[in-house]
């Protein structure tokens, strides 16, 4: 029967992204760090054992996604040491609610004795996730991750940081693939199997299974990534003492989303002068290092000619068609011209489609001249009345919560308020300040044109625009000038959008769900109007 408590990786996703970190605390508690007496007896050993846990956890928990206590070392300071693990585990619990503990046990067995190891972690120690090896197959998994363990989760041995590790894990197999791939795809597999046999309560609730893949080695982390997909969870040691790249190995194990990994750090924490303010350094390392990440794979891919289509083009399309905020067929516009396709940002209607709007026009702004040397070029973001408003909010809190942006937000009313803070402004302060326009398209231009023209008036510098899609056409036959290139002319700021009718032309061209009679009759409609 499953568990109404939350799942290990679950409580892994919601803590990772509550403190906006992918850090993982190591505690092995070596005789050598204890500061005790070549012959200090069992009891004064665990109780330095203790005590250096304790001060770590103290230090790092604003940091800390996770704790990994290393049995060995706790099972080396004699008969007590069992007991030392248990103590610093329910300290974990008392001292930091809702982080979980990972007990480093590396456990491989079938049977009763995998069954015997499992209550022992469990319901012995209290962990709520443990390491194991995988090479005895399903059955020495199972029973770690099912019946009343169901709310518990495993990372398995894929790759680790070893170099002793090639020896087996990378061997090739006939599928002209490694070991250490059919592994990371059996993480999927058994997850899979693992939910069968007691399906969860909580909806899409994550794999059951993660990885332990070495940061040593990025290229078997990258290969490990794309066999076992996005949601897998990738536990990568060997960043600091053994000498990974932490860039590197961002780059390879990170998901799409930026996420889906965990750095374990042991010694660079325990043995630095100040283990919290290491642990923060960390963290922000960490973090810098997957902006770093993101804004790379925000880089267009080349597509035919010189059309080029980011990932989160992609998707902001695929969603928006979803919505049917994006329509194709034969639509009569304002203009009198019949388009072959149809956008009304109106439609962004629910909150899973107004998060992932959020998240496109941030992505197409980090993607742009906005975002550069590190920094973003705007202090402010601005909604103008009435669409606007939602929009900047959307952008201002996706800015942060995707790339750890932080920045002001402001909107105007159409009538000014002669009452309470009165006025015609709302929000962050906008004077002397470097203002992003968000609206969702331009189409003559007023709207921009009004809210530039307030921004001044306030003492503020209106820097760029951001918009959901540029049409990309021309004003009209005799103006080869698109609203969108004439805002950008005329008030001498650039126009971020996240996608213009070029990319919306290659998506149908890549696209293997829409035929060639559509995507000849947008080519036409480019060819007319198009800019």
């Amino acid at each position: 029967m499953a568990s109404d408590q939350p799942s290990f990786f679950t409580q892994i996703t919601a803590r990772s992204q509550s403190i906006n970190s992918l850090l993982c605390v190591g505690l092995d508690p070596h005789r050598i760090e204890l500061s005790t007496s070549p012959d200090a007896d069992e009891q004064t050993l665990c109780t330095a054992a203790y005590q250096f846990c304790t001060r770590i956890i103290d230090a790092t928990h604003p940091h800390c996604v996770c704790y990994k206590p290393n049995a060995a070392f706790f099972e080396s300071l004699g008969h007590a040491g069992n007991e030392t693990l248990r103590r610093v585990v329910d300290y974990i619990h008392e001292r930091c609610p809702g982080v979980p503990v990972l007990l480093d046990v590396k456990r491989g067995d079938i049977g009763s004795t995998a069954q015997a190891y499992a209550e022992a972690c469990y319901d012995g120690l209290e962990g709520e996730g443990v390491t194991l090896s995988p090479l005895m197959g399903w059955d020495s998994v199972e029973p770690f991750v099912t019946g009343k363990y169901s709310n518990k989760g495993a990372f398995i041995l894929c790759k680790t940081s070893n170099p002793g590790s090639n020896d087996l894990l990378a061997l090739p197999l006939q599928q002209q693939t490694t070991l250490f791939e059919k592994i990371a795809t059996l993480a999927n597999e058994w997850s899979q199997r693992a939910e069968s046999a007691t399906p969860s309560t909580g909806n899409n609730d994550p794999p059951r299974l993660g990885l332990v893949v070495g940061a040593t080695d990025p290229q078997a982390l990258s290969m490990a990534r794309k066999a076992a997909g996005p949601k897998i969870w990738i536990l990568a040691p060997g960043v600091g003492a053994q000498g990974g790249d932490l860039d590197a190995a961002c780059l390879a194990g990170l998901n799409e989303d930026g996420t889906g990994m965990l750095i374990p750090v042991s010694r660079g924490i325990s043995r630095a002068n100040d283990p919290g303010e290491e642990a923060r350094k960390l963290k922000e390392g960490i973090n810098e290092a997957r902006k770093t990440v993101l804004k790379k794979r925000l880089k267009c891919k080349k597509s035919d000619g010189d059309v080029m289509i980011a990932p989160y083009q992609k998707e902001f399309i695929e969603f928006s068609l979803k919505e049917n905020v994006l329509r194709f067929g034969s639509f009569v516009l304002k203009s009198g011209r019949t388009s072959p396709y149809f956008f009304n940002a109106g439609l962004f209607s629910s909150g899973s489609a107004l998060h992932k709007l959020g998240k496109a026009y941030a992505a197409s702004i980090m993607a742009s001249d906005q975002f550069q040397d590190g920094k973003v070029a705007f202090d402010i973001v601005f909604g103008p009345a009435y669409k606007g408003i939602s929009l900047g909010a959307l952008v201002c809190a996706a800015l942060y919560s995707d790339f750890g942006v932080e920045s002001g937000f402001a909107y105007n009313r159409k009538e000014a308020k002669d009452h309470g803070e009165g006025g015609i402004l709302v929000g962050a302060s906008i004077v002397e300040k470097r203002v992003l326009i968000v609206d969702d398209v331009i189409t003559a231009g007023t709207a921009i044109r009004e809210s530039f023209d307030l921004l001044k008036h306030h003492n503020a510098t209106p820097v760029g625009v951001s918009i959901a899609l540029d049409r990309a056409e021309k004003r009209s036959l005799d103006d080869p000038l698109s609203a969108v290139q004439a805002v950008a002319r005329d008030l001498e700021i650039p126009v971020v959008s996240i996608v213009a009718l070029p990319q919306l032309q290659e998506f149908l061209r890549e696209s293997p769900d829409y035929d060639d009679e559509l995507l000849k009759q947008v080519s036409e409609y480019r060819c007319q109007y198009g800019v």
